[in-house]
């Protein structure tokens, strides 16, 4: 008689083969009764190992997450649904969840609209106005995502769960092109693109909310200890609430506070400062700053008032690669590559942003020796430089 463990591997080296069909072009409909029998008794942790496994084997995980809707849809059906888990106010896993209860009000309402529009091809003018807030209440969707890969995705990273990251931030970022699109062809008043892109939206943020209540959630829950959905918490007011914000933190019972200490001053190249100083400095600049070390690992970034690029507590030591969706990382590969060879020192761009001509420059650090130490970010908002004319001489308040 064969093991559990037994079981487990052969499941998943089944469900493997099934999904590299899926990938040869095989009708996921002839695979669907296979599927669901084989998946009796799968939890979400192997169907997140199942996801990562095909990473590591080499398939890519733009191809994992192009299946992904495929596979999904036969998820669905085999996998149970595990009950909700009894969990305090302020928990992170509670907050997506409740965010996620949340969006499915909003995303009802959109089914609605487009179902009558499709119906009614001269309501779309009259309806422009309450579409258009729609969107605008669904855009906040990206604090939703924002969280989950400043936060979450590190700490299950540094468990050594890195498949079903890459893939749902691939996802995240198709479903951030989706709304965009609805927005812009609801401006532009494009009726029949405004209803493809809206429903091509719903249909898989849906999707990803189910991913995460069936697979994230519960493997996350059980892979990370209650410390670690402390740290995960912590960042969360930096980045922001979907359509709630919890009234509490999420504290364990035995949770122990470290005092902090006082800190001596630092002899610094040109001077000397104390922790505080230094701190208050660096947040004091009119510049955004991202320290990455020469290991590539995220060693700090500037917090001041108004960041530019949203960061939070959970990428410190996080992998540079992983704080990137997947069709950037060859251009940071690019770009790491060229300093730590010592090719290049620095690397820009430029884009418009929300209305703001924002500058991103990239350094490459070396000691004193010339070795290469890391890479420094700097974004700033150069709007007003640009428009600067002239000259001004006297303070002028």
């Amino acid at each position: 008689m064969s093991s559990p463990d037994d079981e487990r591997r052969k499941r998943k080296e089944a469900l493997k083969g099934m999904i590299r069909k899926l990938h040869a072009g095989e009708a996921p409909e002839s695979l669907k009764r296979e599927f669901h029998g084989l998946l009796t008794g799968a939890d979400a942790t192997e169907v997140a190992q199942l996801e990562q496994e095909l990473i590591d084997e080499g398939l890519p995980a733009r191809e994992v997450q192009r299946l992904c809707d495929v596979h999904a849809a036969l998820f669905e059906e085999g996998l149970e649904k595990a009950p909700e888990p009894e969990l305090p106010p302020g928990h992170p896993a509670r907050t997506l969840l409740t965010e996620n209860r949340l969006l499915r009000v909003h995303l009802a309402r959109l089914r609605e609209l487009t179902d009558a529009l499709g119906e009614l091809p001269g309501a779309f003018a009259a309806k422009k106005a309450e579409l258009t807030g729609l969107l605008d209440d669904l855009a906040q969707l990206e604090r939703h995502y924002l969280r989950k890969e400043n936060q979450l995705f590190p700490a299950l990273e540094r468990r050594g769960v890195r498949g079903p990251t890459q893939v749902m931030w691939g996802i995240h970022d198709e479903i951030r092109g989706h709304l965009k699109a609805a927005r812009s062809a609801l401006e532009g008043d494009r009726r029949e693109e405004f209803l493809d892109a809206a429903r091509t939206f719903a249909e898989k943020a849906e999707a990803m909310a189910l991913k995460e209540e069936r697979v994230l959630v519960p493997m996350s829950l059980e892979t990370l200890t209650d410390a670690e959905w402390v740290e995960i918490g912590a960042g969360g007011a930096e980045i922001g609430y979907a359509w709630h914000t919890p009234v509490e933190e999420f504290t364990p019972k035995e949770e122990k506070k470290e005092e902090k200490t006082a800190g001596r001053a630092l002899n610094l190249s040109t001077g000397a400062l104390t922790p505080e100083q230094l701190d208050l400095l660096l947040t004091h600049l009119p510049v955004d700053l991202t320290f990455v070390d020469e290991n590539d690992e995220v060693r700090y970034y500037s917090s001041g008032k108004e960041r530019i690029f949203p960061r939070s507590p959970g990428i410190i030591g996080r992998k540079v690669q992983n704080c990137h969706p997947p069709d950037s990382v060859d251009v940071v590969n690019r770009i790491v590559a060229s300093f730590k060879s010592g090719e290049k020192d620095s690397a820009e761009f430029w884009l418009n942003l929300k209305g703001r001509l924002v500058y991103i420059r990239y350094f490459a650090v070396r000691d004193a020796a010339g070795a290469y130490r890391g890479v420094l970010e700097v974004s700033q908002d150069v709007s007003g430089i640009r428009a600067l004319e002239g000259e001004r001489r006297l303070l002028d308040w």
